[in-house]
């Protein structure tokens, strides 16, 4: 068996390629957010540049943990190549240690960084996501960005029914800025349009502030509070405002619950729980697939060849991972199966490969 010192090594030495990969991923996603953002505030007079990096250091983790897997791929081709090159697995093997038992350390890092993601990184990434929003929507109120510009809600009252658009949605959707009211009667017919900064759900009513009243024959009015009534419950807003992955991990299952209790559809919910209950696999395998295009020795020649491979086999993971989602997220499969399956499959087919390779 592997010693303890010789398993740490490689795990360590799999970690320290991962990190700076992923580092330097979050870094070019940091600064593309901020430049963005630094156009974006060119228009609001008085913005505090340190305001600007802090919005773009809370947005980056949520973005940056979709490139977490490529980065365990690189990570995991750059440490294999790099311990392959200097012989150290050459030596290794002569002592008697087998692929599989120095492939062990970095697939047992690999899971326990994903059980790390999912239960703690995860939800803090989402919590600064959603601060950001929060933050974002107070200095940008008069900008509407084409992702937000679908947030569109219809909804009943006691005696009308109205028709919401947000800028920004906040606090799982009970907290809306840039709202537009559009009110009709019963019957259809246009009664007036509201204008609010903000708008809290409150209990049967939206509580709209600083709103601008437009009816038609009158002249326009400004409201310090404007009450429209509604028939929506906070489990129903979430599930118009609220993307599954904007959710913290422990607060998935409770969310979908309360979804379909109020007879909507939760499977977006669902998914994103069981993806992220997949991850730490999902992460495994792509230490199998890494080991599978980065184990030949450098001297040999045909380095770049395996790299491309290696790149290749990510990317029709992905593209494969993205198709079998879609079609979970469209009832066609199961969330179990749609989650679980690409990781599964590349165990399979990683652990296959290496076993004709190393052991055929």
């Amino acid at each position: 068996m592997i010693g303890r010192t010789l398993g740490l090594y490689f795990a360590l030495r799999f970690l320290q390629s991962l990190g700076v990969i992923f580092l330097t991923i979050f870094g070019l996603i940091f600064m593309a957010d901020f430049v963005e953002m630094l156009r974006r505030a060119g228009d609001v007079p008085n913005t505090p540049l340190s305001l600007v990096l802090l919005l773009c250091l809370m947005r980056t983790p949520m973005i940056a943990e979709q490139a977490l897997p490529f980065a365990t791929l690189f990570g995991a081709m750059a440490a294999f190549i790099n311990l392959t090159r200097k012989l150290e697995l050459v030596v290794a093997r002569a002592a008697g240690v087998s692929v599989w038992q120095f492939l062990t350390p970095p697939v047992l890092a690999a899971l326990g960084l994903g059980v790390v993601v999912m239960t703690t990184l995860s939800p803090g990434a989402a919590l600064m996501k959603d601060k950001a929003d929060s933050i974002e929507a107070g200095i940008f109120k008069t900008q509407l960005s084409a992702q937000d510009s679908n947030k569109w809600l219809r909804q009943r009252g006691r005696d009308q029914q109205s028709i919401l658009r947000a800028d920004f949605s906040t606090e799982a959707g009970l907290r809306l800025t840039g709202v537009t009211a559009y009110v009709f009667d019963l019957k259809g017919r246009f009664v007036e349009r509201v204008d609010a900064v903000e708008s809290r759900l409150r209990e049967g009513e939206w509580e709209m502030r600083d709103a601008l009243v437009t009816a038609p024959a009158t002249d326009p009015k400004q409201m310090e509070i404007y009450h429209l009534g509604t028939n929506l419950q906070p489990t129903q807003v979430a599930q118009s405002f609220v993307a599954p992955e904007t959710v913290p991990f422990w607060s998935l299952p409770r969310l979908a619950s309360d979804t379909e209790a109020a007879g909507l559809d939760a499977v977006g919910y669902r998914l994103r729980f069981q993806q992220l209950l997949a991850l730490p696999t999902l992460l495994a395998a792509m230490v199998l697939i890494a080991a599978c295009f980065s184990l030949k020795l450098s001297r040999m020649g045909g380095v770049g060849l395996m790299v491309l491979g290696g790149v290749g086999a990510g990317f029709v993971l992905y593209v494969s991972s993205k198709l079998v989602s879609d079609l979970g997220g469209a009832g066609m499969l199961s969330a179990p199966v749609a989650a679980w399956s690409p990781a599964i499959i590349a165990n399979l087919l990683g652990g296959l490969t290496l076993l004709n390779r190393e052991d055929g």
